[in-house]
């Protein structure tokens, strides 16, 4: 469920109507629902109530807006870091430095060093390398660092190849089947907390069935380590749960996810831990656009030419993503239209031959469930500004990031003297 309904034939967040914060803010923007967040973060914490104690960290990659983090925060969420720039964005947000996850195949020195001094609760090491590098580091520092260790369980999450995490022949985490002998020797430096595994085999997943698989797959590794000698008292699960993206589209619910966690952990004896992103802030944010004009091309649909492009909302161009697209104030007639931006390339495309709300010149709609992997992976091509992000709050909002104007980017760049 989100916050995003008709009242009065005009599509609000809240009790806010989209056609006052165009009006008011202008377009694109990016507008979230602080009603929704909430409530999506309570439907998973509580879909987790019959584990003891679970820890649960919102992958801040999924969206870093510092009003979406305080949000989160407030609601008792750490935070899964990927990035210094991630660790310091859940800081500034309130979140606990013991509750924010480092994670990430590609941490480098001073990203290691940096979590380190901020007393972070737990580094997810992606490779031994990473372990022995991090372990020098926290010697050097008089400190010794909490960390799991992420397995690649060769799991096949069924998912879209570009965002599937958990196969052989993907980056992330150690093989399965080295990952007992890396583990037993990382826990003899004196630099590591070496406290147990971690594992996330990808995003947008539609079946449980890959993550129970993984899952049985890391409490066997969690057994064979005890046998070894080895401490584990924690088990990261990671997240991936998808999103409905079209209307009426099914996913497992996260009743359904904690029901499955809990029975097949049942005899782990460990801290559960997980890193939702997608599911909760998924739905709870829109893409707000205006539509510039439309025009044909021979015989087919027409182009209807909004002003929200590529740059602002990647996931189509790059994953050939579906996001429902509503005029903010349908009149009940509808259309067969190719809806694209005015960015100077054919990937700059949304949907092609979607039915949708009919729409002219100078008409609001939104693409919906833009609220995760959206601004966060926004760009600058066609020297294109940045888009605005807003916050709803009941019957109030307020512009959480301002619009970032193609002249204020290129006031960073310099022409050097020797170019004359």
């Amino acid at each position: 469920m989100d916050y995003f309904q008709l009242k009065d034939g005009v599509l609000h967040a809240e009790d806010v109507a989209l056609s006052r914060i165009a009006e008011e803010v202008g377009t694109p923007v990016y507008v979230y629902s602080r009603a929704t967040l909430e409530r999506h973060a309570r439907v998973f914490r509580d879909a987790l109530s019959g584990l003891h104690d679970p820890h649960i960290a919102f992958a801040v990659k999924a969206n870093p807006n510092l009003a979406v983090l305080k949000v989160l925060a407030n609601e008792g969420y750490g935070a899964d870091v990927v990035s210094s720039g991630e660790l310091a964005r859940a800081l500034a947000a309130g979140m606990k430095p013991a509750d924010i996850v480092f994670s990430g195949v590609g941490k480098t020195h001073s990203e290691l060093l940096h979590g380190l001094e901020a007393g972070i609760g737990q580094f997810n090491i992606e490779s031994e390398e990473e372990g022995y590098e991090l372990a020098a580091i926290a010697e050097r520092h008089g400190s010794r660092a909490a960390c799991a260790l992420r397995v690649n369980p060769d799991v096949d999450a069924r998912t879209h190849e570009k965002i599937s995490t958990g196969k052989r022949e993907n980056k992330f985490g150690v093989p399965l089947d080295r990952a007992a002998e890396i583990y037993t020797r990382l826990a003899q430096e004196d630099g590591l907390d070496m406290r147990g595994m971690a594992v996330h085999i990808g995003s947008q997943l539609s079946t449980l069935e890959p993550l129970e698989t993984a899952f049985e797959k890391v409490g066997a590794l969690i057994a064979e380590l005890r046998d070894k000698g080895c401490a584990v008292t924690h088990a990261d699960l990671g997240g991936g749960l998808g999103v409905p993206y079209k209307a009426g589209e099914k996913m497992p619910s996260p009743e359904d996810y904690g029901a499955m966690v809990a029975r097949v952990t049942a005899k782990w004896d460990v801290r559960l831990m997980f890193e939702p992103g997608r599911v909760i802030a998924g739905n709870a944010g829109v893409l707000l656009t205006r539509v510039i004009r439309s025009k044909r091309s021979g015989n087919g649909p027409p182009f209807v030419v909004v002003d929200a492009a590529m740059n602002d909302l990647a996931r189509p161009a790059m994953y050939g993503a579906w996001h429902d697209f509503d005029a903010v104030a349908p009149t009940g007639d509808r259309m067969t239209a190719h809806i694209v931006g005015p960015i100077c390339e054919t990937g700059d495309t949304f949907a092609m031959d979607r039915e949708c709300d009919a729409l002219v010149a100078g008409d609001l709609a939104v693409f919906r469930t833009a609220g995760a992997y959206g601004a966060t992976m926004a760009s600058s091509y066609n020297s294109r500004g940045f888009v605005a992000e807003v916050l709803v709050d009941g019957d109030r909002f307020a512009v959480v990031a301002d619009r970032i104007a193609a002249a204020a980017i290129m006031d960073a760049e310099r022409v050097p003297d020797w170019l004359g």
